[in-house]
């Protein structure tokens, strides 16, 4: 995965709104995650959430208990900056997912927008993948979108790998049972469009 330096320096020099994953609001991944059936009070965890307005969205719908993780810490004081008081509501963590320490079995929903096709290791998709299977509750939702076959091949000048639901599933294995996929067309600010592929799968 892109070092700390590289995502630091991406949001101190960028606006939000010239970021290509910029969403006014997550609407998709909102949907998916009311649609797992997990109450109001369950936590929830936004792995590369960074300025993303989920975490706004989750609030809004009811949500009590969100947390948001991602790699720079000018990405969760923007967004902490943007949100005023809510973001008081919020549990905030600044780590690397591949190296992050997170409560054993604490989450029932894991969602995840275009972290995932950034590594490019296998060493680092198997992190990965062991602190899911770690951190969320047995039973819990895993939600995550990568590019889709057809979606670019690079990202904020970095290489990605882009997945078919099939194939992601693959990357985390038998202890987790696929339910169901989704294809979104992102619009970027620029006018571009990019396919994501959201995969939805139930751990053991």
């Amino acid at each position: 995965m892109a070092d700390k330096e590289h995502w630091e320096k991406v949001y101190l020099t960028k606006e939000s709104t010239e970021l290509s994953w910029f969403q006014e609001h997550a609407d998709l991944s909102l949907k998916l995650i009311q649609a797992t059936g997990a109450d109001k009070a369950a936590p929830i965890i936004d792995v590369g959430g960074g300025t993303s307005p989920l975490a706004s969205d989750l609030l809004g719908a009811g949500f009590k208990d969100v947390t948001v993780l991602d790699i720079s810490g000018a990405a969760l004081k923007r967004a902490q900056e943007k949100l005023g008081p809510l973001a008081d509501k919020i549990i905030w963590i600044e780590a690397d997912i591949t190296q992050a320490d997170l409560p054993k079995h604490h989450y029932e929903v894991w969602h995840d927008r275009a972290v995932f096709h950034f590594l490019t290791f296998d060493r680092d998709r198997h992190r990965y993948v062991q602190t899911v299977k770690r951190a969320v509750k047995p039973g819990g939702h895993v939600i995550v979108a990568s590019f889709g076959l057809d979606g670019p091949k690079y990202c904020s000048g970095l290489e990605v790998v882009r997945y078919s639901p099939q194939t992601m599933h693959e990357e985390f294995g038998g202890d987790f049972e696929l339910l169901t996929s989704t294809e979104e067309t992102h619009h970027t600010p620029s006018g571009r469009d990019q396919e994501f592929i959201y995969c939805y799968c139930r751990k053991g």
